[in-house]
């Protein structure tokens, strides 16, 4: 084909060929070469095909200012994504960055042959693809392509049974390897896994969890503080998780954390995560060792994984059993990998659950709220509006359900800009499925106000109990009476009058009970009937046990802070507020508050106003003219203004609002971290409630001694059957004893330690 000479290519670019980018751009096609005209310059032109040369176009274009992504992305026949893509690989390495073919390199494996072994051996058992994708923490997609690209049919014998050595079989445990091909220690630990758990002279580092978890209990290691071996079997995919492996060590930092394992433990989080996830695929730090790490981090204060970097690896190492604990990118990429399953919803359910069933007495009153997370950073997600802070900020909202005592029982993170009454159905669905058919009070603030609600929530089996929104007629001072009473051991005395109310026109009645407080009237709603009028007041004032949940999470276990910036699509048709009439609406309240200066202005000129001077309003007209007219003026605006805005739609869709994609934050991260934190503050929790009988002041400030004593230094005693804590004393001798009456009643739960056999024994040491 010859070559269109340059007159065609940059001809007058009135015909089909053309394609405007925008008024002062063109893209111009002729044959199989293409311009890009500037205000009638030639600034690039290229051959059809030629990526590289076509995504440095683009580039161009955005970057000296000639057109916006989303021209280029409509002229050029891509989305406006792949523009930003091109940006981005331009500024890290330059042209030749644009010459990278779209999506995952040709010829690369996506797995290892490790992996790949694995996926083969799985597959031929039966596992199904997106299993063997939760395992692995790849894609379904991976994991097919994969199969056919190593031709595995099910049919055939050949790929039924692989004849793989113990060394390149990933799933082959230790109990059914031969055992004369394996390390001493390996064959060690398999010879003790099969014995009784409790057999005396047990190998310490035999897995407790035998059946279902005999990788557990492979290590190629005998000396704790080296654990090459255990490395190596998990860079060569024959080990999902380290063994837990101690070395004695005296006054060993933060060894203390320690104290809260059989509280984690009682939890359940290691088991439902096990459920949920089951592995995390070969690793020397596996799906128990990142839980059991994340909880124990929390406990210590280590809140977020960068502040890992102010901790030696090696001294937390020694509490988890291991020579290391595991930094920064590995623990995120461990996160990342939780995450891409996408089962936090799940793991919550699941702890929730066990909560549900060992802590089933305390939730007759539930606490729901809703807790903001704001985010600080540069991309463009939707607002919600900041109770603490009394201002819309970007964020996203979870809502936290905590039962009667304050404590935690389960979170929901809300879709962007949703109210407490439209999240209330739902969090309360989840309710229902795990405390079944009985019937519960609902405590919430003002922000689930709502009497249809009222109606719907009653009619589901829920009793609600809230304050009351909005005006309402004062109820007479004579009708307070004084009520006194202990309830859950403290004495409570108000100054209540109890009535009936009635909403919907007539059609929902409810009670009200009002406290009366240095002339100040609180107005609380209920369904409850049964309950004498002060409990009702107190449950309702409990609320702020939720409040002090919050603050407490903010400050010790950085609640808000975000594992990631990671952000995700939004529906685009969902309607937010249209900035343009709340524009509008600002501009009417500042005219509102001129119009009302003058009119003050104008009536203080008529209350002055001196009769003898000017005896009629004629006279009063002509002598305040001037204000006359700027009452007048500033009326007109305001009715200009009110009908300019009610032309304006007050909501519209976001993809209207929005420049580019509509995203929200990235909620899976975040979730499975906060569940983690909830774990903590639970496990935290109960050691307060041990520690109450032993410690006068345990509702002042026993989360401080707890906190102080987690801290704290620990020596490690290793035997056959024992691992032994000995915490450091703390400030004071009365603390301390408490701290010993707590190591006794934590010696009574027979806790091992995850992982191992051995059993945990808790003392203080004596005082220097």
């Amino acid at each position: 084909m010859s070559q269109p000479s340059q007159c065609t290519l940059f001809a007058d670019a009135t015909d089909a060929s053309s394609v405007a980018i925008n008024a002062r751009c063109l893209l111009r096609t002729v044959d199989d070469r293409r311009a890009v005209v500037v205000a009638g310059v030639p600034v690039a032109h290229y051959t059809l095909g030629d990526a590289m040369a076509e995504a440095h176009a683009m580039v161009s274009l955005v970057d000296q200012g000639w057109a916006t992504q989303r021209d280029v992305a409509r002229a050029f026949g891509c989305a406006a994504r792949s523009v930003r893509r091109c940006q981005r690989r331009f500024e890290q390495g330059g042209l030749a960055a644009l010459g990278r073919r779209p999506g995952y390199p040709r010829g690369r494996p996506r797995l290892r042959p490790s992996r790949r072994n694995k996926v083969l051996e799985l597959k031929a058992s039966g596992v199904s693809n997106r299993e063997i994708a939760v395992r692995l923490g790849v894609t379904e997609k991976a994991v097919r392509k994969l199969l056919a690209r190593l031709g595995f049919k099910p049919a055939a014998p050949a790929q039924q049974a692989l004849p793989l050595s113990p060394s390149a079989d990933p799933n082959l445990s230790a109990s059914s390897a031969p055992t004369s091909s394996m390390p001493a220690a390996q064959r060690r630990s398999s010879d003790d896994a099969s014995g009784a758990p409790d057999a005396p002279g047990a190998d310490p580092n035999v897995s407790a969890f035998s059946s279902t978890d005999a990788e557990l209990s492979i290590t190629a290691d005998i000396d704790p503080l080296d654990r090459s071996g255990d490395r190596l079997l998990a860079h060569l995919g024959l080990l999902n998780d380290a063994l837990p492996l101690f070395a004695p060590g005296k006054r060993l930092p933060c060894a203390g954390v320690m104290l809260a394992l059989p509280a984690v433990r009682d939890s359940g989080v290691i088991d439902c995560a096990r459920e949920i996830y089951g592995c995390i695929g070969p690793a020397f730090f596996g799906l128990r060792t990142t839980v059991v790490a994340l909880v124990l981090m929390a406990l210590l204060r280590i809140r977020h994984p960068e502040n890992l970097k102010e901790h030696p690896p090696a001294e937390l190492g020694r509490v988890l059993g291991l020579d290391r604990a595991p930094e920064v990118k590995t623990l995120r990429r461990k996160l990342a990998r939780l995450a891409a399953v996408g089962r936090a919803t799940d793991f919550g359910r699941a702890l929730a659950r066990r909560r549900v069933a060992t802590h089933g007495s305390a939730l007759g009153f539930l606490y729901v709220d809703g807790h903001v997370r704001v985010y600080h950073g540069k991309r463009e997600v939707s607002k919600t509006h900041v109770a603490r802070m009394r201002i819309a900020m970007p964020g996203i909202t979870d809502y936290w359900v905590n039962d009667a005592r304050g404590e935690p029982l389960f979170v929901v993170t809300g879709e962007a800009n949703t109210g407490l009454c439209k999240a209330l159905p739902g969090i309360l669905g989840e309710v229902r499925a795990l405390i079944g058919e009985r019937r519960t009070t609902v405590v919430f603030d003002r922000g689930g106000w709502s009497p249809v609600l009222f109606a719907r929530l009653i009619g589901d089996g829920f009793d609600i109990l809230t304050y009351r929104k909005g005006r309402c007629p004062k109820v007479p001072t004579k009708r307070f009476s004084e009520h006194e009473a202990e309830l859950d051991g403290r004495q409570v005395r108000y100054c209540l009058a109890d009535q009936g109310i009635r909403l919907l026109g007539g059609k929902l009645r409810l009670r009200q009970v009002t406290r009366l407080s240095n002339g100040h009237q609180t107005h609380v709603v209920t369904s409850r009937r049964d309950l004498a009028a002060i409990e009702v007041a107190f449950r309702m004032f409990e609320r702020w046990r939720q409040e002090n949940f919050f603050k407490y999470m903010r400050q010790e276990f950085a609640l808000d802070a975000l594992a990631d910036y990671a952000v995700e699509e939004d529906d685009p048709e969902r309607d937010v507020p249209n900035p343009r009439w709340a524009a509008i609406d600002l501009e009417l309240r500042t005219a509102r508050a001129e119009l009302q200066r003058v009119t003050a202005r104008y009536g203080l000129e008529a209350v002055t106003n001196e009769e003898r001077l000017r005896r009629t309003m004629r006279g009063f007209k002509i002598a305040n003219a001037a204000a006359g007219r700027a009452v007048t003026s500033a009326l007109k605006r305001c009715v200009a203004i009110e009908s300019r805005r009610a032309k304006v739609p007050r909501r519209l869709p976001a993809q209207q609002v929005h420049q580019g994609e509509v995203i929200k934050l990235a909620a899976e991260t975040k979730h499975l971290t906060s569940l983690l934190k909830m774990v903590a503050y639970q496990a935290e929790g109960e050691l307060v409630r041990l520690l109450a009988p032993h410690y006068r002041r345990a509702e002042d400030d026993g989360r401080t001694l707890i906190q102080n004593a987690l801290a704290s230094a620990a020596d490690i005693d290793v035997t056959d059957t024992e691992l032994r804590v000995t915490v450091a004393p703390l400030s004071s001798a009365h603390r301390t004893r408490a701290l010993a009456a707590l190591c006794e009643q934590l010696d009574a739960t027979k806790t091992v330690f995850p992982g191992t056999q051995l059993r945990l024994r808790y003392a203080v040491a004596a005082a220097s």
